[in-house]
């Protein structure tokens, strides 16, 4: 319990001093988060592939067939539950978000010298949103999720963050080395879930004024929260087996119905096109896209977006890792690997594909100004994409359904996630503390968005994995020793 109450009251400390001096917070956390993009993107950009070339060289190396459990241990959940959830999980929420409006940003604010609004922006603009949403983010998860699912299953050693470094540090992971750990882990969970939270919400709500006319404020917005911490404090009571995983099912149900829609109503042709120029040059590109930086010309693109999402995806490393390693026992590595890394990362490329592909055909051979709406209100990117096709309102509603039932997934397991790190790795925590972290991660989402200080709070959480940068270094390493004595 000692994790739980340090946690809460740092959490709850932060979050005054963000109440009552929003402007503060906001000039300390934008300095170091630009020193951290600046001066350290290298050593985002070396890592993150360092972990990426890793879990494939665990996936097909000669680990690949340790199982995470008992020998004769097998998977708890089907393939498609289990890709359900650890995708809900993982990034639903983002896609839906980003799907139109990444592509289309890139397209007019091209990186390297590329002229906006060109066809080289155009083809650059996909490879680069794959490159964000593809293989390297999802090696972060798995990493962080082989290690947990491992010393927990195989082990049986608590499901705490500081249980992955055991093979290095031994029983100071029991001490407090390994308390500030998991205090860590968890305290950049709440952050970037409470962030998320309040970022869902405006898009929620961009998408219900473009529907029926809601006005957007912040009124709106935060009777958005509280309607969506009942549903997804429902979905995290009800446990694993009922609430989480039958909404993840739902959840990417709807997903492929509007990705299909999209797909055949939409300029078919060209997103098949697309989709494989923008593959293969994804392919052919991805180490030098994976360690570009601009040290001559000092292009601030690169730490705006790339190194920016690598700090955003070590952010949520912990939450999605635990959690994603929670639903795995009884998998193979390699089935492990290949689950959350390769299938998760072709169906983000698919997905940027069909919505930004479609945004991208109605902008440049149309004649609708997409880059301009997006621009200027980046939460009505998709409904206003979505809004040229047949059934439009119909299909923005749904859409409205998607982000909901995502937004609802995430934060259903991030408050299971928070639960099990609260009780010393309890892979079942009681609905008591999850009621709590839930009330708490709505409030910090409502104190927020009322201070303005949601830039605040995704600038801390980029901050805050810094660390975590270097306890995921110290997992590989973990990961490798302990697998070679097996």
């Amino acid at each position: 319990m000692m994790v739980f109450y340090i946690s809460i009251s740092l959490i709850l400390l932060f979050l005054i001093f963000g109440f009552l001096f929003p402007e503060q917070l906001l000039g300390i956390t934008s300095q170091m988060f630009a020193f951290i993009t600046n001066d350290l993107g290298w050593f985002y950009l070396v890592t993150v592939l360092g972990v990426l070339i890793f879990s494939l060289y665990l996936a097909f190396g000669r680990f690949g067939k340790i199982r995470l459990g008992n020998d004769d241990d097998r998977p708890e959940y089907s393939n498609f539950s289990w890709f359900a959830m650890l995708f809900s999980a993982g990034m639903g929420i983002g896609l839906v978000f980003w799907g139109v409006a990444e592509p289309v940003f890139h397209y007019a604010q091209p990186p390297m010298g590329i002229e906006p609004l060109s066809t080289q922006s155009a083809m650059m603009s996909f490879r680069y949103a794959f490159l964000h949403w593809g293989f390297h983010p999802w090696a972060i998860y798995a990493i962080v999720g082989l290690a947990l699912a491992y010393v927990t299953f195989r082990k049986k050693m608590p499901c705490l963050i500081s249980s992955t470094l055991y093979p290095l540090l031994g029983e100071k992971t029991r001490g407090p080395i390994g308390h500030v750990i998991d205090i860590l882990a968890l305290i950049l969970t709440v952050i970037g879930v409470a962030t998320s939270l309040g970022m869902g919400a405006l898009q929620v709500n961009g998408g219900l004024n473009t529907l029926f006319n809601i006005p957007n404020n912040i009124s709106t917005q935060v009777i958005i929260i509280v309607v969506i911490t009942v549903l997804f404090l429902i979905s995290a009571t009800t446990g694993l087996d009922k609430g989480i995983k039958i909404l993840s099912n739902t959840n990417i149900f709807i997903a492929v119905l509007l990705l299909l829609f999209v797909f055949l109503f939409g300029p078919t042709v060209f997103i098949i096109d697309t989709f494989f120029v923008s593959l293969s040059g994804y392919i052919q590109n991805i180490l030098p896209m994976s360690l570009a930086l601009s040290p001559f010309d000092k292009d601030p693109w690169i730490g705006t977006w790339t190194i920016f999402y690598w700090a955003w995806w070590l952010s949520w490393g912990p939450f999605v890792g635990t959690f994603i390693a929670r639903i795995s026992k009884g998998r193979t590595v390699k089935e492990f690997i290949l689950g959350v890394v390769i299938l998760p990362a072709i169906f983000c490329c698919i997905w940027f594909t069909i919505f930004g592909g479609t945004a991208l055909y109605f902008e440049i051979f149309e004649g609708v100004d997409i880059v301009a709406q997006v621009t200027n209100d980046v939460t009505v990117g998709l409904f206003t994409t979505l809004s040229y096709l047949p059934l439009g309102k119909i299909i923005s509603f749904i859409a409205t359904v998607l982000i909901i039932t995502f937004f609802v997934t995430s934060a259903d397991s991030a408050t299971f996630v928070i639960g099990m790190f609260s009780r010393n790795g309890d892979l079942n925590p009681d609905n008591k503390i999850k009621i709590i972290w839930g009330v708490v991660l709505s409030l910090m989402a409502i104190v927020l968005l009322f201070s303005g200080g949601l830039v605040a709070m995704r600038n801390t959480s980029i901050i805050m994995a810094l660390p975590f940068l270097g306890i995921i270094i110290l997992m590989c390493a973990a990961i490798f020793k302990a697998f070679r004595n097996e």
